[in-house]
């Protein structure tokens, strides 16, 4: 579970105080993906690594009872001039998994055959998406968060291999999706909620998610 009790968060711009949440509290239970709409600009990637712990509330209390992600696409765990070899299995002695049985893992689902033993700071963008996502799979997580749904990549065989686990996954995990468009969070959620105002209101339903989320772009 993860649950914002009465959560404010703010950034300031240089111009003016740009709210994220306002006293906003919600929760996030196993069993029950979330897909959270919010424009661009909004702040979903701040409630994403609010959730994994990434990033601080100004006041109220966020509360983890889950293994939980990082969000899917954060390489900030990660060393550029290390190796995706020597990458992998440091964050697997942090989790306390084995280190052989991840970097095998990672090096199955990445293909990056002779790569993987490279720095990480050579991949190109799609190289790097592909590990991280390998990664995030092979830790196997209650509750995993994604920032605008499947890494954007042209490898097929990944693509087949990461759906196909990733289904399973989702048969005994939650997700948290956040996105802009409404046509990302229908693979993944059961229940969804809109990002407005410094709120989040939640709704048992996508279709009722969007209605409130249409009306805004409308209004």
């Amino acid at each position: 579970m993860i649950e914002f009790e009465n959560v404010s968060k703010s950034f300031w711009t240089g111009k003016q105080r740009k709210v994220i949440l306002d006293r906003a509290s919600f929760r996030v239970e196993l069993g029950n993906s979330l897909g959270i709409l919010a424009r661009n600009g909004t702040g979903k990637t701040t409630i994403i690594n609010m959730m994994a712990g990434l990033e601080k509330a100004d006041e109220g209390r966020i509360t983890r009872t889950s293994r939980i992600s990082f969000p899917l696409g954060f390489m900030g765990g990660l060393i550029n001039k290390h190796s995706a070899t020597e990458n992998v299995r440091y964050i697997a002695r942090l989790y306390a998994l084995d280190p052989d049985y991840i970097e095998s893992f990672c090096r199955w689902l990445c293909g990056l055959d002779e790569y993987f033993d490279m720095p990480v700071g050579t991949y190109s963008a799609g190289m790097r998406s592909r590990l991280s996502f390998a990664l995030m799979l092979a830790l196997e997580f209650d509750i995993y968060l994604i920032d605008e749904g499947m890494p954007s990549t042209t490898d097929v065989e990944f693509n087949r291999k990461a759906g196909s686990i990733l289904k399973q996954r989702l048969e005994n995990t939650t997700m948290v999706v956040v996105s802009h468009q409404a046509a990302t969070l229908e693979k993944f959620c059961r229940s969804a909620a809109v990002l407005r105002n410094g709120q989040l209101y939640m709704f048992d339903t996508l279709e009722e998610a969007k209605r409130l989320y249409d009306y805004e772009a409308q209004s």
